[in-house]
């Protein structure tokens, strides 16, 4: 099992979906996992610290548990089957040597990891599979390092802004 934490929620430009990027805690691989926005809202909130008026659906699970007993151990990402993440939830019951293992969405597998404080594992089979590593220009931007690093595209829009002459734009209209 490889341990991580969550490195950052992303918004799809194209789709309302989210994803969360989980990053190796002793690596810069990470394992990008497409969630939906109510999940993606609901480990924001907690990772912000943001108090809601009533409990949400992973508080109200996190309740029953410590209600009936019971402690979240730690949630492990343990397959991937046909472009799907499954995960499990490692529960502790009071006079049972074993943990539960219950099975669960990645999101809230997540979700209800950052309210119990409790790490995330990903099997090492999947993350060899589907973990990612940074390109080295962009491990660069992300560590702020150089902020005025060659960014690419951006250079021609500033070439282009460049070869502006101001002077043109002086408020005249022409149209009459």
């Amino acid at each position: 099992m490889i341990e991580v934490m969550i490195d950052s929620i992303r918004i799809s430009l194209v789709s309302q979906h989210r994803i969360v990027l989980l990053r190796e805690v002793d690596s810069d691989r990470r394992l990008p996992i497409w969630i939906g926005p109510c999940e993606a809202d609901a480990i924001t909130i907690e990772l912000q610290d943001v108090k809601v008026a009533r409990p949400l659906t992973q508080d109200l699970l996190k309740n029953v548990i410590n209600e009936l007993g019971g402690t979240v151990s730690h949630v492990l990402i343990k397959e991937l089957n046909e472009s799907v993440f499954h995960a499990r939830l490692f529960i502790n019951v009071q006079g049972e040597r074993k943990p539960r293992e219950i099975d669960c969405r990645p999101s809230d597998a997540i979700a209800l990891a950052v309210r119990a404080k409790v790490p995330i594992f990903i099997a090492e089979e999947v993350m060899d599979v589907a973990g990612v590593e940074p390109e080295p220009d962009m491990q660069e931007w992300d560590q702020g390092e150089d902020e005025a690093a060659d960014v690419g595209p951006l250079d021609a829009f500033s070439d282009f802004l460049d070869t502006l002459d101001f002077e043109d734009f002086d408020g005249e209209d022409d149209r009459s």
